[in-house]
């Protein structure tokens, strides 16, 4: 059965039951939800705990399956739990998980805690996955996307009886906060906190939220791609910093970059030919959010803007290699600057003015 985390704490309240899976790349979100059931199994009686992580290919599976199976000789029920840090069990982990999930089932006086990173395609269609899901509840953790992250923020906030101004000044209070937190959750949870240490409760002014939470935001290049796409040009200048700071590599941001242009031109070369754009896209193996920008940004592009931004591409190619190129810099991170810029600018224009 699957469930929402936001859903877990009424769940909960219903009845405990003997086989819990959370997956998800956000840790802060998965050690919550874990936390959540070890606290309310606590009151349910489950007062021992055994931990196991599975690592490398000889992880003695027959060590977990004897404790799920087994009773306490010191406590009446017991907690379970397996860490599958790669979220690849193998041949032989997959079995003994069906094994797992199966005596799961009916046990009362074992609780079965499995964590596991986000799951991809295969993992989900997996027979071990299908037996977790079967026999206990699935919860899989979704990352707070950076247009979630303010209300996210002001949610903890409220928790900890803290608040924003009301209209325009508050959300830029909100806005200030998730740019210096972006893409690190966990540091923005502890921003949070410190905050609560520092004010007391009630509404909290820009000047204390500038003065006390750090610059900790971290960039994906992936994120990026999202960034250019939606025309945030300041945001994009913003990623750019940030991952040369963190000493991304700039061949890495160049490919990001030059695959979206790519991407753009043969759907718009396939849309020329006649193919409606769903087909296109799909035909394209354009998915998820990359699908609804594509779907935004095409009309705003014409043939000739497209062509240009793809000899750009190639031209920034050879700078980021070391080469010289007419009209570029010789830098590469300003070069990719001016070309990410190029990119987002065509993305963000409205259709029919150039």
């Amino acid at each position: 059965m699957q469930l929402a985390p936001h859903q877990l704490a009424n769940h909960l309240q219903k009845g405990l039951k003997s086989l819990y899976t959370v997956y998800g790349d956000e840790p802060l979100l998965v050690q919550e939800a874990a936390d959540a059931i070890r606290a309310f199994a606590r009151t349910q009686g489950f007062t021992e705990r055994s931990s196991h992580t599975v690592a490398g290919a000889h992880f003695d599976w027959s060590e977990v399956l004897a404790a799920g199976g087994s009773l306490s000789l010191f406590a009446d029920k017991q907690i379970v739990e397996l860490r599958i840090p790669s979220g690849k069990p193998g041949k032989e982990g997959g079995v003994a998980l069906q094994q797992l999930a199966e005596q799961a089932r009916g046990n009362e006086s074992t609780l079965t805690l499995v964590m596991l990173p986000r799951l991809d395609k295969l993992g989900k269609g997996s027979a071990w996955f299908g037996a977790l899901e079967s026999f206990g509840i699935t919860l899989a953790v979704e990352p707070v996307e950076r247009n979630a992250l303010p209300a996210w923020i002001a949610q903890r906030l409220a928790v900890q009886g803290q608040r924003v101004a009301a209209g325009e000044a508050g959300q830029h209070s909100l806005q200030f906060f998730a740019d210096r937190v972006e893409g690190n959750l966990l540091a923005a949870h502890q921003e949070i906190q410190k905050l609560a240490l520092l004010y007391p409760p009630g509404e909290l002014t820009f000047d204390q939220i500038e003065s006390a939470v750090l610059n900790v935001a971290r960039y994906d290049v992936f994120k990026l791609s999202d960034a250019v796409l939606s025309g945030q040009v300041v945001r994009v200048q913003r990623m750019l910093d940030g991952l040369q700071a963190e000493g991304e590599a700039a061949v890495l941001v160049h490919y990001t970059l030059a695959e979206d242009i790519r991407a753009l031109k043969r759907v718009k070369d396939a849309m020329n030919r006649g193919s409606p754009l769903p087909m296109a896209l799909r035909e394209q193996r354009v998915w998820g959010t990359r699908e609804r920008l594509f779907e935004r940004v095409l009309p705003r592009l014409g043939d000739a803007a497209l062509a240009s931004l793809l000899r750009a591409a190639h031209q920034v190619d050879g700078v980021v290699k070391g080469l010289k190129s007419p009209d570029w810099p010789t830098e590469p991170w300003a070069a990719l600057q001016q070309l990410a810029f190029d990119l987002c600018r065509e993305c963000a224009r409205v259709p029919g003015k150039r």
